[in-house]
């Protein structure tokens, strides 16, 4: 007979490790005032001296007449006329009417939302006095997480394609398309490394040449396996990848390693997010939800993913 002990060592072994973010207890130990916002962005933008946003010259000097100033003589019109920078030039946070203590509580509640957080509830948590602060803030946001250092996927990578809107029989009358499958949808290919990275695009359309290029271009040449589903788009791989496929429409969803599970979940996490969180997610923006899901997956493993957040702004 297993003793209790034996149980719950079992248990502690099978359960899922979860790394754990600041809480709101410790984001307010860490961000008191403005000050210490202002302190803490500054470590996380100039973790080596301050650097001109526009030329990157580390040669700089602080404004003897307002000390939140910096000038910049290389990038300047000359030495009497220097390029003149703050803490928040080249950061979403430039011309901001709202404190950054405001930016960083709004920025936490993103991050700690494993689904996201709607405008609207961001509107009702902060306060604020119309909800189209609240939707301006959450896209400035959003587009503070895209990754500008990215690097090409390796191992075992998945590879998908999916759509993005509602159902014809969810829509309004003077809106529906009276057409079958994906008329009126937009699509959004994908792929994932195994245990590691996504990334995922909007495109228009999912001829061979778009999702080859796309494929091409997120995927190294020296990849193990480049697993997908039986699309006739990704059958061109095979000249410069070792291609893997399974044919959903025959019920094959898994040949050995050879599967879509893991960008399938990732699927489903974001129309989770769509469908539960924010109802609905018009073309135009949906790069902007894309890449907050995006940065959130890719940044699940790590403690302090608020700052990586804010370095990136």
């Amino acid at each position: 007979m297993i003793s209790v002990m034996a149980k719950n060592d079992k248990w502690k072994e099978t359960e899922p490790k979860i790394v754990r973010q600041i809480t709101v207890g410790q984001f307010e130990q860490m961000f008191p005032n403005e000050e210490a916002c202002r302190e803490y962005l500054y470590d996380h933008r100039w973790p080596n001296g301050v650097r001109c946003p526009r030329c990157q010259n580390d040669h700089v000097y602080a404004s003897k007449e307002q000390m939140k100033y910096w000038q910049c003589k290389k990038c300047g019109k000359n030495n009497r006329a220097p390029y003149r920078f703050t803490l928040k030039t080249g950061t979403i946070f430039e011309e901001a009417k709202h404190p950054l203590l405001t930016w960083f509580k709004v920025l936490h509640l993103m991050l700690t939302s494993k689904k996201g957080i709607s405008a609207m509830q961001i509107h009702r948590m902060m306060g604020f006095g119309s909800y189209r602060t609240a939707w301006y803030m959450c896209h400035r946001l959003r587009a503070g997480l895209r990754d500008p250092e990215f690097r090409q996927l390796m191992g075992i990578v998945e590879v998908d394609e999916t759509y993005i809107g509602g159902k014809e029989k969810n829509k309004h009358a003077n809106k529906r398309l009276n057409q079958r499958g994906t008329a009126g949808k937009t699509p959004v290919i994908g792929a994932i490394s195994r245990k590691g990275n996504v990334v995922c695009k909007m495109i228009e359309s999912t001829d061979t040449e778009t999702l080859t290029r796309f494929v091409r271009k997120v995927v190294s040449d020296k990849v193990e396996l480049v697993a997908t589903d039986e699309h006739s788009g990704y059958r061109y791989l095979g000249w410069v990848m070792p291609p893997g496929t399974v044919s959903h429409s025959s019920g094959e969803y898994v040949r050995g390693e050879i599967h879509t599970g893991s960008i399938d979940s990732f699927w489903a996490l974001l129309k989770r997010g769509i469908i539960g969180t924010y109802h609905n997610v018009s073309k135009k923006y949906l790069p902007l939800y894309l890449a907050e899901f995006q940065f959130r997956f890719n940044n699940r493993n790590e403690a302090d993913i608020f700052g990586k957040a804010i370095a990136g702004c």
